[in-house]
């Protein structure tokens, strides 16, 4: 029968060729078209109907032909057995029905040598059940019992007589052999794939969790941290002059407590969605600006200048540069011993830039130690601006003061 030769099916209609019983470690399994089963099991009746009716048709009713016939019924109620048996049969109950099948089929064989070509159909019902050294056995014996009954149909001796049936045999069991391999090697390449796109996941999923600790670790240190810098350099400031001027030592406390509050409102931001509070309900990123010029120490004056036709901004660049005047004025008030400080907002096209200048004593960059607090500050507002696609620049020199430049080309 040709249709078995692309790799049989299982008689236990679980649509496998060679997936061997459960525990095999020799075989593997070979996923059959579900259009395979129906052709494999309609050939193999189709081959018995055939051989029986050539029996009789030679021999008529009488004699071995009742025998015959019994045999042959036998033989396909036991081949249906193995068609009604469940996917995951014990690979002992499997074992069984083949013997079976195999031990009714010889009998048939003996008393008929015509039922010889239900063989081939044998062949693919052995794949899924025996690992393929035992399929390679068993093909040796049926093609054995073939060419016996061969011998007794009375065919003439010749070499094709013996070299056919083995040919069959072996490239019914080679060809199963290498499509056992390719499966094996498929799901190899399976498995490495899977475990590959596994690790890509993972990593995917730690470059996230990595990217979100640096963004909260730059909202904090713009947000919290820099106003807990401030708080405490006004109480600093109110202690040492509590003695000698109550009076500036309570404007100290006052705008130390007016920071407090602002850190708290900015607490619960960044735990609510990381929204700076000053631009909250589409507040206008110059409108915040003035906001926090207009915060800034009595010994420190800021302005605000606005260069071009303000447009929209997109909220993550709006925060981006929020949070990089908020440390670039706290560094001042650190660091810098500035009297003035220019923000100017530049809008050129889609793109936006911000410009922080004071009037301090300025520092040399490239002696900032990058583990500093000053420069973490740097470090972190250059990070939040790449992930923008923007850029940040510092020009500052001893006795000068200061220039911070961030500058993002597309802002809407």
């Amino acid at each position: 029968m040709t249709g078995e030769g692309h790799g049989g099916a299982d008689p236990t209609g679980t649509g496998r060729v060679g997936s061997g019983p459960s525990g095999s470690t020799d075989s593997a399994s070979i996923e059959a078209p579900a259009w395979l089963r129906p052709v494999m099991h309609a050939g193999f009746y189709l081959l018995l109907v055939a051989s029986a009716t050539r029996f009789v048709g030679h021999h008529g009713w009488h004699g071995a032909t009742p025998a015959v016939t019994g045999l042959g019924a036998g033989l396909a109620v036991a081949y249906a057995l193995g068609m009604l048996l469940p996917a995951r049969a014990p690979r002992p109950v499997r074992v069984g029905w083949l013997g079976l099948v195999v031990l009714l089929w010889v009998a048939l064989v003996v008393a008929a040598p015509s039922f010889a070509s239900c063989a081939v159909p044998l062949f693919f019902v052995a794949l899924p059940v025996l690992s393929v050294r035992a399929t390679i056995a068993l093909a040796a014996v049926l093609t054995a019992v073939v060419i016996v009954a061969q011998v007794r149909l009375g065919a003439a001796v010749e070499p094709s007589l013996f070299l056919t049936p083995v040919a069959i045999a072996g490239v019914t069991v080679a060809g199963y052999a290498a499509l056992a391999a390719q499966t094996r090697r498929q799901r190899r390449l399976i498995a490495e794939l899977v475990a590959t796109r596994d690790a890509l996941a993972t990593a995917e999923r730690t470059a996230g969790v990595l990217a979100e600790r640096g963004r909260l670790a730059r909202e904090i240190h713009d947000s919290l941290a820099q106003g807990f810098s401030s708080t405490r350099m006004l109480l600093q400031a109110a202690q040492r002059a509590w003695e000698s001027d109550p009076v500036a030592a309570r404007g100290h406390v006052a705008r130390a407590e007016a920071a407090t509050a602002d850190n708290l409102a900015q607490a619960r931001r960044v735990i609510n969605d990381l929204t700076p509070p000053e631009l909250a309900g589409a507040r206008p990123l110059p409108e915040a600006l003035r906001e926090l010029a207009d915060r800034a120490d009595a010994d420190l004056t800021v302005t605000v200048r606005v260069d071009g036709t303000p447009g929209p901004v997109a909220p993550p660049v709006a925060a981006a540069l929020l949070r990089i005047a908020q440390g670039a004025l706290a560094n001042v008030r650190e660091h810098a011993h500035a009297r003035t400080a220019v923000l100017t907002l530049s809008y050129v096209d889609n793109g936006i830039a911000l410009d922080v200048y004071d009037d301090g004593v300025g520092f040399e960059p490239s002696r900032v130690r990058p583990d500093g607090v000053r420069g973490n500050g740097l470090r972190l507002a250059a990070d939040r601006l790449a992930e923008l696609g923007g850029t940040l620049a510092v020009e500052s020199e001893p006795g000068r003061g200061t220039v911070i430049a961030a500058a993002v080309p597309d802002a809407r």
